[in-house]
């Protein structure tokens, strides 16, 4: 007799799911720690172990230990032999220096979204459109972080190439960690406006299927994460890149 076919079910938190759908802890994992990079819950320079980072996400040793190596390959830990992890410091240089190579994937991206789009494609756009300009002016910076993921993910569907997606998921958390920093640590007060006006700018053109107007949507919103080094560059504490660095001045008490 055949076996019966199963078929995955979706992870939810907090659910306990059989062994065979392990695959799903693997990318929920991945979610987790992602997340916690972006928002400096990890520390640029922080040294940890898996077992610290199974105890922050709530997951089991395999979908963690899957999940560093995939973050490692992406070079956002380094992982020391017989001393456990290191989340990556922050280099302002060259991290400036692969916005390029974002630019130009990014580029590359609407191109191909805009000739393979479906209409489901496009109306999902011109819906996250609507939405953020309907709560732009009360969004938070977590809740842009969700929506940018949104786009990132409906513009790569609709490019239909996977490696893109392997290749640019990096690098979105990479700049996502720097807006992130530059937003909390460098501003009086955030303004997510630039930045929103630039996505929704790719977002209408590409919807649209107007190329010259996407390419340059998209120039536009890599000249303005470029324009964040400026300040960091500048005038942020380094600590804030590397925690491993020792303070100036040390707080009695506390050394």
């Amino acid at each position: 007799m055949a076996k019966k076919r199963t078929v995955p079910s979706l992870v939810v938190d907090g659910e306990t799911l059989p062994r065979r759908n392990r695959v799903n802890f693997f990318e929920l994992a991945y979610q987790r720690i992602e997340e916690m990079l972006i928002n400096c819950k990890l520390k640029p320079g922080q040294s940890l172990t898996v077992q610290e980072l199974q105890d922050l996400t709530n997951l089991g040793r395999t979908p963690v230990h899957n999940a560093v190596n995939r973050l490692a390959a992406d070079t956002l830990f380094t992982i020391v032999p017989r001393h456990g992890l290191k989340v990556a410091p922050i280099d302002l240089a060259r991290e400036r220096m692969l916005l390029q190579l974002r630019g130009d994937m990014e580029r590359f991206v609407v191109k191909l979204a805009i000739e393979r789009a479906s209409l489901s494609h496009r109306n999902q756009m011109l819906h996250i459109e609507r939405a953020l300009k309907a709560k732009r002016d009360e969004i938070t910076l977590a809740d842009f972080n969700d929506i940018d993921r949104r786009i990132d993910q409906i513009l790569l569907a609709a490019a239909n190439e996977p490696f893109l997606e392997h290749t640019l998921r990096p690098l979105h958390t990479i700049f996502r960690r720097i807006g992130f920093i530059h937003h909390t640590h460098c501003s009086v007060q955030i303004d997510l406006t630039p930045t929103i006006d630039c996505h929704l700018a790719v977002l209408s053109a590409v919807a649209n299927r107007h190329m010259d107007a996407a390419v340059s949507a998209s120039n536009q919103l890599i000249a303005f994460v470029d324009s964040m080094f400026d300040t960091m560059e500048s005038g942020l504490d380094p600590r804030l890149l590397d925690c491993s660095i020792e303070p100036i001045f040390r707080i009695p008490g506390r050394e």
